[in-house]
């Protein structure tokens, strides 16, 4: 099954309800100070909006892509029950037909949570992407589970090469300024896809490269 069949479908087995919840994620809202107003995002993979849609009520510009038609028509009802606006963009990122929706270099802020749908191989292609999309001085941030999320069994995939450690993401953005990497364990309820003890790991990453890789 491909990815759009496989997130129709998971999105279309809860109904009419909202499979990852309405409430944006705790880490953004807990960041809520370093988001400015008319900044630009991008959210990578959003599903149903409930963290672009949180986004754009704090004064952002926001762009919002996904794969699923079902997800982004939820998103569309949210954005219009919150009265807020949001850019939605039906398509894979992974695929050409990206680089026809959004110029380079566009984004104040690219958000990924829980966007851990990439194997090893389109991983890189897809953080490739992210740092791409970001304006200079712009910042990066990822929210994911860590392997010890295999143990609870509370949300993400089965597959350990999907998840983020420390090192891969400091690796990852080794030439740039890791203003934020933290690595928790929290009980979350987010809708019935991600409800439990969750091993969890997230970071900010700004584009400040070094001089010397200019």
């Amino acid at each position: 099954m491909d990815q759009k069949a496989f997130w129709t479908d998971r999105y279309e087995s809860v109904g009419d309800d909202f499979l990852f919840g309405r409430e944006p994620s705790e880490f953004l809202v807990k960041r809520r100070s370093i988001f400015q107003p008319n900044q630009s995002v991008l959210m990578i993979a959003d599903g149903e909006g409930r963290n672009s849609v949180w986004l754009a009520g704090q004064g952002l510009k926001v762009t919002s892509n996904d794969i699923c038609e079902v997800a982004i028509s939820r998103a569309r009802k949210l954005a219009d029950e919150s009265n807020t606006e949001v850019n939605f963009v039906e398509c894979n990122i992974l695929n050409d037909q990206w680089s026809t929706k959004c110029d380079q270099d566009s984004f104040d802020w690219v958000i990924g949570i829980f966007i851990q749908f990439a194997n090893k191989k389109e991983q890189i292609k897809l953080f490739s992407l992210m740092k791409t999309m970001t304006k200079p001085n712009g910042r990066i941030l990822l929210l994911g589970y860590t392997p010890k999320q295999l143990e609870y069994k509370s949300g993400g995939p089965a597959a350990i090469e999907n998840l983020y450690t420390q090192e891969l993401l400091r690796n990852e953005f080794s030439n740039w300024i890791i203003e934020e990497i933290v690595e928790y364990e929290k009980d979350i309820s987010e809708g019935s896809a991600h409800k439990g003890m969750s091993a969890l790991i997230g970071i900010i990453a700004n584009k400040k490269l070094h001089k010397d890789l200019y």
